[in-house]
């Protein structure tokens, strides 16, 4: 059984040992997202579970302040390798368009989609080998991790824009999604729900991949770091 990716292997094949896959850009901004959106958590439990109180003179300290830079800072880290990773789809190979363009017009697809779904649910023998994301990984790739993170990047410059005031770049740019989903409160109920979506996907994405690195005998960590794809008898 042949993959929809012209560059897969076949499960039981033995010729294809190792490809490039992820360029450098699409590997830097794999990391620098992923840093970025642990001081983001990190940073956004602080802000809306503060501590009851700080010893001293509040003229003292300005611990919640360094919070929030560091906030507003990561934020606009991952807004700007956002749009430099929208933009590395136009120009790098094929592997850096699987995150924007899922075919769910090819059956076949979606037949190596149900094969993924019994192979992680361990009702399926042998993996199916892929240079690039399987279609499951690039399902959820796409349509959770990039949907949600921009509905971040939206909702968060949105809650920025109240503090920078009418007239700043942020109230301009996305002051019409608080109206849009109701008020300043719903915008930051829904901000904090996308959280919860980041860390539950970070959580099933990890177990995925090492399970994935031990099991399908293809390398997967350490494809982010070397670019290549490795293929093991």
């Amino acid at each position: 059984m042949l993959q929809y990716n012209e560059l897969s292997a076949d499960p039981n094949a033995q010729t294809l040992k190792s490809i490039y896959v992820y360029e450098a850009p699409v590997r830097l901004w794999y990391w620098v997202q992923a840093l970025a959106m642990v001081v983001l958590v990190a940073t956004g439990f602080l802000i809306a579970y503060p501590p009851p109180s700080i010893g001293g003179e509040a003229s003292d300290s300005f611990l919640f302040g360094y919070v929030r830079f560091a906030h507003f800072a990561a934020g606009y880290v991952l807004a700007i390798v956002t749009v430099l990773r929208v933009y590395w789809a136009f120009v790098g190979n094929d592997y850096a368009k699987q995150l924007f363009v899922v075919p769910l017009w090819n059956r076949q697809y979606w037949r190596e989609m149900w094969h993924e779904i019994r192979w992680y649910s361990f009702a399926a023998d042998k993996p199916l080998k892929y240079g690039g994301h399987n279609p499951l990984a690039q399902f959820f790739m796409c349509f959770v991790l990039m949907v949600t993170t921009l509905f971040m990047i939206a909702t968060g410059f949105a809650l920025y824009g109240e503090g920078t005031g009418e007239g700043s770049w942020a109230e301009v740019a996305f002051g019409w999604v608080i109206p849009l989903l109701g008020d300043s409160q719903a915008v930051h109920t829904w901000h904090h729900l996308g959280t919860w979506i980041v860390i539950t996907f970070t959580m099933i994405h990890l177990y995925a991949a090492i399970r994935e690195d031990i099991t399908s005998r293809q390398s997967i960590m350490s494809t982010m770091v070397s670019g290549y794809r490795t293929f093991k008898d």
